[in-house]
């Protein structure tokens, strides 16, 4: 079995008890030093958040603005590095967050077929084929319904799913969702691996890492997320929330997202003093129809970014939807991500490939972990269901956007306002 593998790498773990807010020494900055541009903003991210400068690591990643770099030089370049960084300096269970900067690749390739497993490939490829012509015959024969048919279909089903694994169907990713398993000595490299820093409340998953990213349409959109960032903790993160739920019904993951983004709602109303402005039909927000954006989230509108948002500093929020990240350097795509980064938002998320629904963060988890107090980085590695997949977090991770509101409450928590039952 292919496997993403590291170094041997010796854990200490943290004393029980809960985990302590993320601290500026705690990040390690990863830049291209073939980019200035990409060294000038770590050295500006390092000064204004009073990150250790011995905390940058640049590497050499080519002078080209790349989008993807190759599953082997991503080993070479990257994952080495970047562990033999920690093993050098005596940084493992020193840092806890990685943040890739403008100039570093967004996403990773497949690792390509099995070695060795060809053979095994070409039997399960005639295998399905045989399953293929039998499920055709049983739907000439009239018996689409049989429980034949079921039978062979769950074969054929199970049989692709193999061809998928050997062939390396589904192994690329979002590079910093790779990264935050950089530090796991070995994992199976096919589709997704769980995230267990989810509601990791005693610390015990320390190899896995947090990751954000500071990146974007241009060096100076990148730049600025970390002065809109200061900015909003400064004054208090002040606007209107907009949350646009669908009105699905159905009892299934599209109707629990849906009805996730109406608690949301609920929760933002009761533990914050922003007000909430909600859209429950199948139609989003029109152009220019949300003035004063501190909030957003909701759904479904894949690629067709609709400019409806004039968003202070300090705006969070994401857009439900598929492949909303893949062009997140191009100033005129209309993608989510690229679009609100280029319209002001000063953190959002999205995924470089097509992630699947049950791969997002639960909308109210997410926020209500903002709510709380928790920096941007905390909250998504909170609730963000997988690593080694195709999501990544955008802005800068000690961002708390609820900080002095926070403050102002004595640090008491809300509950959680929509979990799985």
């Amino acid at each position: 079995m292919m496997v993403r593998a590291g170094v041997a790498l010796v854990v200490t773990f943290l004393s029980a008890g809960a985990v302590s807010a993320l601290e500026p020494r705690e990040i390690l900055v990863i830049a291209n030093k073939d980019i200035a541009e990409s060294g000038r903003i770590a050295r500006y991210y390092c000064q204004k958040r009073d990150v250790p400068q011995e905390n940058i690591l640049e590497l050499p990643l080519g002078t080209s603005l790349r989008d993807t770099i190759s599953r082997g030089n991503y080993d070479k370049q990257l994952a080495e590095p970047i562990r033999k960084e920690f093993l050098t300096h005596e940084r493992l269970g020193k840092i806890r967050c990685l943040l890739t900067l403008y100039g570093v690749p967004i996403k990773v390739g497949g690792r390509g077929i099995l070695a060795g497993q060809e053979g095994r490939l070409q039997e399960l490829k005639a295998a399905a084929e045989q399953e293929k012509k039998k499920i055709e015959q049983l739907k000439q024969e009239g018996s689409a319904d049989s429980d034949q048919h079921k039978q062979a279909a769950r074969r054929l089903a199970q049989l692709q799913l193999e061809i998928d694994r050997i062939s390396g169907t589904e192994t690329n990713a979002s590079l910093d969702s790779e990264l935050a398993m950089v530090l796991f000595e070995i994992y199976d490299l096919y589709r997704w691996q769980p995230n267990m820093l989810r509601s990791d409340v005693m610390g015990l998953h320390q190899r896995t890492l947090m990751v954000s990213r500071l990146d974007g349409p241009s060096d100076s959109i990148a730049k600025g997320l970390v002065d809109k960032a200061i900015a909003a903790e400064m004054t208090g993160l002040h606007g209107i929330a907009y949350f646009d739920s669908r009105g699905i019904t159905e009892e299934n993951l599209y109707g629990y997202f849906d009805r996730s983004l109406l608690a949301l709602a609920a929760l933002t109303r009761s533990q914050t003093d922003i007000p909430v402005i909600e859209e429950q039909t199948a139609a989003l927000f029109p152009p220019r129809s949300c003035p004063e954006t501190a909030l957003y989230c909701g759904w479904y509108s894949a690629g067709k970014y609709v400019d409806a948002f004039d968003f202070v500093d300090g705006a969070i929020g994401y857009h439900i939807a598929s492949f909303e990240a893949i062009s997140l350097r191009d100033p005129n795509s209309s993608q989510w991500c690229p679009a609100m980064l280029k319209d002001g938002i000063t953190a959002t998320l999205g995924p470089v490939a097509e992630p699947y629904l049950h791969s997002f963060p639960e909308p109210s988890a997410f926020f209500s972990e903002l709510y709380s107090g928790r920096c941007l980085v905390e909250a998504y590695y909170r609730t963000v269901p997988f690593n080694s997949w195709q999501l990544l977090l955008i802005g800068d991770p000690l961002y708390r956007p609820f900080k002095n509101f926070f403050e102002k409450t004595g640090g008491e928590e809300p509950e959680r306002g929509f979990s799985i039952p």
